[in-house]
């Protein structure tokens, strides 16, 4: 009797059985099925976040079929097949852990992360990678590389003494935004603000705060404003199309009384 694994890593290879198979499935690569991998990544954030954990079982199954589908790709090409994939995590997790699967002393969750990164580190130099910017994917969401990027590079020296010196960089990349707003020159602007962002994600770095989950956390509080300011609105008669006729900010500060520093505008 199949395992509830075997019983999907068959079907998958019947979608792709050219032979009967589904045209949708063989039409597939890496490539095209890689943005719905990512997708599907999200989807279970997003469930974790919302705590709904029958939706969270829908979506880790549909994650594991991205990882069953691109097995499938690559066993066709004779390149590895499922099996190899788990074995390959399972001897990645036994390395990392030698104190629980060897005899190396841990004790804390912060000497664990130092020795995950040392490991890290070490496995990317046995694989010729010898930058700090090695295996950090480009396709990472934009705040998330940034994180990952001056992380390293904090690790090896190179970082804002403190969380002031970064604050003060902040400070000094607004200066240099703000030099530029008139130049109606778009490239500018854009190179002077993602100066800023990264000056942000390194004070967010200095700080221990992940800015990624800090940009999605304000964005959803932006969200929840913009909701009570539609409210606000089809209690009078209008909508959100009506900036024409009312004061939208006059309607913004109604459904949004500052309650902190950050809310006053």
């Amino acid at each position: 009797m199949q395992t509830p694994i075997e019983r999907l890593i068959a079907i998958m290879a019947r979608l792709r059985d050219p032979q009967g198979g589904c045209p949708w499935d063989l039409e597939q690569s890496f490539a095209t099925i890689a943005p719905h991998t990512i997708e599907e990544a999200y989807e279970v954030d997003d469930a974790i976040r919302r705590g709904d954990f029958d939706s969270l079982r829908e979506e880790l199954g549909d994650l594991l079929l991205q990882v069953v589908f691109h097995a499938r790709m690559a066993e066709e090409e004779d390149r590895f097949d499922f099996g190899e994939v788990v074995q390959e995590i399972s001897d990645k997790l036994v390395r990392r852990h030698p104190h629980v699967f060897a005899d190396a002393s841990i004790a804390t969750s912060q000497e664990q992360t130092e020795a995950w990164e040392q490991q890290k580190a070490e496995e990317r130099r046995r694989k010729g990678q010898t930058s700090v910017t090695d295996g950090i994917p480009v396709a990472l969401p934009a705040l998330t590389r940034a994180r990952k990027l001056l992380g390293r590079a904090a690790r090896e020296g190179f970082a804002w003494p403190n969380a002031a010196a970064a604050a003060d960089r902040v400070d000094d990349m607004v200066l240099e935004v703000r030099k530029v707003i008139d130049s109606r020159d778009p490239e500018l602007m854009e190179h002077h603000l993602g100066n800023l962002l990264i000056a942000t994600a390194a004070l967010a770095q200095r700080t221990e705060v992940d800015p990624e989950v800090a940009l999605r956390k304000a964005t959803g509080r932006l969200a929840d404003r913009i909701l009570r300011v539609e409210g606000v609105l089809r209690a009078d008669g209008h909508g959100i199309s009506d900036g024409k006729v009312v004061d939208l900010m006059d309607y913004w500060r109604r459904a949004n009384p500052p309650q902190s520093d950050d809310e006053t505008r």
